[in-house]
């Protein structure tokens, strides 16, 4: 089990300039509820960095967010009315409004119609092809990011193809989620979490 006195206060000092909102601690003790219930077996690195991922996601606001953008600039990125329709079908983005719909939402963005139905699926909530607007809820779209980071939802890659017995590849690991776009800042902010969770009660 992690020390949670010894992580909050080492994430204050390490990744929070000293000072934690409560609503930062009820966003990272969500995912490390989470974590300890279904994944606690799993390798900590993982956890480090799905932990950074979010930080980075979320813009340190440790809580589900959507995808920035009005809804003009979410249909032409999106929708089958927009700037790439064959893509938008391609990715389960059928009928016009889908687009805004099934954009970017919670720890990860959760993109497409497709995905969604894959998500929801996975964490046994089917209904959120439905409800797209669940993927906001802190416990579903904890399960997403978790189980989407291991399985390689995103792009294919995933945890393991990372941190795995001795290898650990803290920067390459960004191609889970995004290619390597700030994949050395996120990396930074991983290993100050692995330092936060590595003393255990």
């Amino acid at each position: 089990m992690i020390n949670r006195e010894f992580f909050f206060k080492q994430v204050r000092l390490s990744l929070f300039d000293g000072t934690l909102k409560a609503s930062q601690v009820e966003g990272l003790s969500a995912l490390l509820d989470e974590w300890e219930a279904n994944h606690a077996a799993k390798d900590d690195r993982w956890l480090a960095y799905a932990l950074a991922t979010a930080h980075h996601e979320t813009d340190r606001t440790m809580k589900p967010i959507h995808e920035y953008g009005g809804k003009e600039y979410l249909r032409r990125k999106y929708d089958v009315t927009g700037e790439n329709p064959a893509r938008a079908r391609k990715y389960g983005n059928t009928t016009a409004g889908d687009g805004v719909r099934y954009s970017g939402k919670g720890f990860v963005q959760l993109t497409w119609k497709n995905n969604y139905i894959k998500a929801g699926n996975e964490i046994g909530f089917p209904a959120l092809v439905n409800q797209p607007d669940e993927a906001m809820n802190p416990a579903h779209a904890g399960r997403i990011m978790f189980l989407g980071m291991m399985g390689g939802w995103f792009t294919g890659k995933r945890l393991s193809d990372y941190f795995n017995g001795p290898t650990s590849n803290w920067v390459q690991a960004r191609r889970i989620i995004n290619g390597l776009d700030k994949a050395n800042l996120i990396a930074s902010y991983a290993q100050a979490y692995y330092a936060a969770i590595s003393y255990t009660v």
